[in-house]
């Protein structure tokens, strides 16, 4: 059975105390999942889906509801300060969401929530990775992604749609997918009556429906603009990317709520300043607010994109350090989190802007010793095409093959000015992985 329309607030509700039930009485479960670094594209992707197609579920689906899974434990949400100034427009808050810690424990996972019990869609990834992975990965029965096919979801995912399309953002993708629905779901909630048993100050079904639709368009909004620079990012804005915005603008100013108060400008300087507000978090949180990692010629490989420069993550080493050491403070914390992660290849990937208003890139690479040939093919296969300049950065070991200990043990690091900026992890990651392969 549909769950009937209703805002996203209550969706999500509902769906986490059905997640509970099913999880004790074994009954099936279709999960939406974005990807391991659970930014704004994977949040705001699984959100969509799963709501939308709870509310509109195929006759063939698997379950009728459709689970919202973050990728992440609760602790990791605030790291993300850009979620909570997203909560506000949509009318939720972080205990809303469903994250890996509603799971079973890891070590019961697989006895208590049985793989055939499931099916996985994944959103904004569309290789199953991460914890999960392992156990479900086979379970996987529908993807909608904007990265390179790794063909590892089946061709066939019917009644799910199998997706992957390169584009700004994923979420575009999911409103155009999913936008003859909200076309269906909107005009049957206003005849059907959206406001009958409604405890709220809103005065009739036309104004609950809209008013619950402009807080989903905003929600994808904040992905789309983000990952595109609000439209602006060269060699990354598709026509499914515009198109999705001017869908999501008009949904809003059908709003009487929204209509003479909405400010596009002022809704992506929100999302943006809270997304670069990482001023209190401590080093190693900074680096696992946006990361990602693979496993490739059995090494691992891990990324973690930065909104800050490196400078700034030096000072923030610093500051941590008990001994104070500039030099050692940064080569340690960056060595300790590799240990922790147990990396053989670390990249940091920083974005910010120049004092003269123009975006920069700024790419680290370290790895352990049995990388450090893979690291070096690289440095020599993608220097052209990233425009890599080797870059110094005060409070970082100089560019050398070798740093701390000798030539068995010294990481290997290189420092670049990556001058290409459209190109972000999404087209880096693909080439660390070739070298590694």
């Amino acid at each position: 059975m549909a769950f009937p329309r209703n805002s996203l607030r209550a969706f999500l509700s509902h769906a986490k105390t059905s997640l509970i039930t099913a999880i004790r009485q074994s009954t099936k479960l279709t999960f939406v999942i974005g990807n391991e670094s659970a930014d704004l594209d994977s949040l705001t992707a699984s959100l969509l889906y799963a709501y939308f197609r709870s509310l509109a579920p195929p006759r063939t689906a698997f379950s009728p509801l459709y689970i919202p899974l973050i990728n992440i434990p609760a602790s990791d949400l605030r790291l993300r300060p850009e979620y909570t100034a997203l909560f506000h427009h949509a009318n939720i808050s972080a205990s809303h969401l469903i994250t890996l810690d509603d799971l079973p424990a890891l070590s019961v996972l697989e006895n208590t929530l049985q793989p055939e019990n499931t099916r996985w869609i994944l959103v904004d990834h569309n290789k199953f990775q991460g914890v999960l992975g392992p156990i479900y990965s086979s379970r996987v029965h529908g993807v909608i992604d904007h990265h390179d096919d790794e063909k590892m979801v089946p061709q066939k995912t019917d009644p799910e749609p199998r997706i992957v399309q390169k584009c700004g953002s994923c979420t575009s993708l999911v409103i155009k997918y999913f936008r003859p629905a909200w076309e269906t779901i909107s005009s049957a909630s206003i005849s059907a009556g959206a406001a009958h048993g409604q405890d709220d100050s809103l005065a009739n079904d036309t104004t609950f429906s809209r008013t619950w639709d402009a807080q989903l368009a905003k929600l994808a909004l904040a992905s789309i603009l983000i990952d595109t620079a609000n439209l602006a990012a060269a060699g990354k804005v598709e026509a499914v990317d515009r198109e999705a915005v001017e869908y999501l603008e008009a949904r809003i100013n059908l709003s009487l709520k929204d209509v003479k108060t909405w400010d596009r400008a002022a809704f992506y300087k929100n999302i943006t300043e809270a997304k670069l507000d990482i001023g209190a978090l401590k080093f190693d949180e900074i680096l696992r607010k946006d990361y990602k990692e693979w496993v490739e010629g059995g090494k691992k490989l891990g990324i973690s994109s930065v909104v800050k420069p490196l400078q700034f993550m030096v000072t923030k080493a610093v500051e941590e350090s008990p001994q104070g050491g500039e030099r050692d403070a940064f080569n340690d914390a960056v060595k300790n989190f590799m240990n922790a992660k147990d990396l053989s290849v670390f990249a940091i990937m920083t974005t910010s802007v120049s004092a003269k208003g123009h975006f920069r890139r700024e790419l680290l690479l370290q790895t352990t010793p049995n990388a450090a040939p893979a690291a070096t093919k690289f440095a020599t296969d993608a220097a052209a095409d990233l425009q890599l300049e080797s870059l110094q950065v005060g409070g970082i070991s100089e560019t050398a093959d070798e740093i701390g200990g000798n030539a068995e043990t010294a990481m290997w690091r290189r420092i670049w000015l990556q001058k290409d900026v459209a190109k972000s992890r999404k087209q880096v990651a693909p080439l660390l992985r070739k070298a590694l392969a």
